[in-house]
């Protein structure tokens, strides 16, 4: 198994690394209004430069903040789909920087 690029970690101290787009569903589907309020994903390392949030809202719904320093990027919406929050996030986090990670080579066909 590779080194883990990023790590999803939920209030209740659930985690995964590298987390599939339906691992971040399930995560945040299991959030609540008592003790398990937000998921947090970051790069896993000490010094992160951007991270994302997803946290209970107490009148329904979730906040979702995406913060990359190095891009100068500060977001911060309310949203009521898993799904949606779910696909954004996944999009969101593959156009990060990873300076371990093997380049991605693309073929014409």
């Amino acid at each position: 198994m590779g080194a883990a690029y990023y790590r999803a970690e939920s209030e209740s101290g659930d985690h995964i690394e590298d987390p599939s787009e339906d691992a971040l569903f399930m995560l945040i589907d299991d959030l609540n209004n008592s003790d398990n309020t937000f998921v947090v994903v970051q790069p896993d390392e000490d010094d992160p430069a951007w991270f994302t949030s997803v946290a209970v809202l107490d009148e329904g719904g979730y906040e979702v903040v995406r913060r990359d320093a190095t891009r100068r990027e500060h977001d911060v919406v309310n949203e009521t789909s898993i799904d949606r929050i779910a696909r954004d996030l996944t999009t969101w986090m593959a156009a990060r920087s990873f300076p371990e990670r093997p380049a991605q080579n693309t073929t014409d066909f």
